[in-house]
């Protein structure tokens, strides 16, 4: 018999932002709760490669490069019934490809469960409703929105990102009680107070220039290379420093690029140390993904969201741009208004590394652990 206690957190990998979720709130585990064990799980490390295939790299290309499309399936499955046709053949294939699940929960035994992702929420939430499991799950939602696949039977409780996502959960039949504003569970790491100085000395880059961080996610999706170039090509006393992901090729036309910006692009891969990034740099050209917008108003960065997606993206903007964290650029010659905007006006970007600052939550995994335990 174990005398600590097992908390057991089931991401999806479609999208780097649910398992960045998932692995936050197992790193808090281990920093700040002795004698409790945190276990991460990748629901698509079950399922058969075909499907793996098809439900992770599927939404990341229907993303990118069917946008529209995407925002039509995300408002047509908002306001579908849970009963519905499409929502019953949904379930039956996920549920046809997660039965490994039940297993490995019977294996594990975890006094609890959070679902940093739709999918085994909703998986859980039938073996609970058919009394095949007995312990508390709980569900964290990683947007400033909420979809109604989020919202299922028997939950022990939700994690909101604000309170209007927690608001709309109460809209949808959710109990209020149930719900705890907490923010979208981060790294650790982004607590912590570091030094613009150090990390800009790290980087390679100078003390003094205005600093853009351009990302496009963990798998370097997007075009940032043709968003670099505009951008570069603008004048003034500043440097980009920009993030391929683990996108090889994206990377190697950025360092080809650097070569004919010297001192101004300073090209990155994939980093395990973003906050340090973030932490020397002025403001972020980014997608408005949940994870790297909560990433960057834990460090006080203001953003220019770029071209967001129909659906989740659209709604993380406009809360961002609502509370002054953000501008939106639609495509590169906003981009470049904006960034020539910005140049041009320093107390622009205080108020907006200000504004986001005090949006920020950093300690939302160690709250969302505390209301588990």
């Amino acid at each position: 018999m174990r005398n600590s206690k097992r908390i057991l957190s089931i991401s999806v990998s479609a999208g780097a932002g649910h398992v960045r979720a998932a692995q936050a709130l197992c790193a808090a585990g281990e920093k700040y709760f002795e004698g409790v064990e945190t276990i991460h799980l990748d629901l698509l490390d079950l399922v058969p490669s075909l499907f793996k295939k098809s439900y992770g790299e599927g939404y990341l290309k229907l993303v990118e490069r069917h946008p529209a499309l995407w925002g039509y399936f995300y408002e047509k499955t908002n306001h579908t019934r849970s009963d519905s046709k499409l929502r019953r053949l949904q379930y039956a294939v996920e549920r046809l490809n997660t039965k490994k699940l039940e297993k490995l929960i019977e294996q594990l035994k975890p006094d609890a469960i959070i679902a940093t992702h739709f999918m085994p929420a909703q998986l859980l939430s039938r073996l609970l409703g058919r009394e095949e499991l007995n312990l508390p799950v709980w569900v964290a939602v990683t947007d400033f929105d909420v979809h109604s696949l989020w919202i299922q039977k028997h939950m022990r409780g939700y994690f909101a990102a604000n309170g209007e996502v927690a608001f709309r959960m109460a809209a949808m039949g959710i109990d209020p009680s149930a719900v705890r504003v907490t923010g979208i569970p981060l790294m650790p790491v982004f607590s912590e107070t570091l030094s613009k100085d150090e990390c800009r000395k790290e980087l390679g880059l100078s003390p003094g220039k205005t600093t853009f961080l351009m990302m496009s996610g963990g798998a370097g999706i997007g075009g940032i290379d043709g968003l670099a170039k505009r951008v570069l090509d603008v004048e003034g006393d500043f440097q980009v420093v920009a993030i391929a992901g683990r996108n090889e090729v994206l990377h190697s036309g950025l360092r080809e690029l650097a070569k004919r910006y010297p001192g101004k692009l300073f090209p990155m891969g994939f980093t395990t140390t973003i906050e340090r990034v973030m932490a020397a740099s002025d403001i972020a050209i980014t997608k408005p993904g949940g994870l790297t917008s909560s990433e960057c108003l834990a460090m006080g960065l203001g953003m220019i969201v770029v071209s967001p997606i129909p659906g989740q993206e659209e709604r993380n903007a406009e809360y961002l741009m609502e509370n002054g964290a953000a501008l939106k650029a639609h495509d590169v010659a906003g981009l470049e208004y904006r960034v020539r905007l910005l140049l041009g006006d320093r107390e622009r970007i205080t108020a907006l590394r200000r504004n986001a600052l005090a949006l920020g939550r950093p300690e939302a995994a160690r709250s969302a652990l505390e209301a588990v335990l």
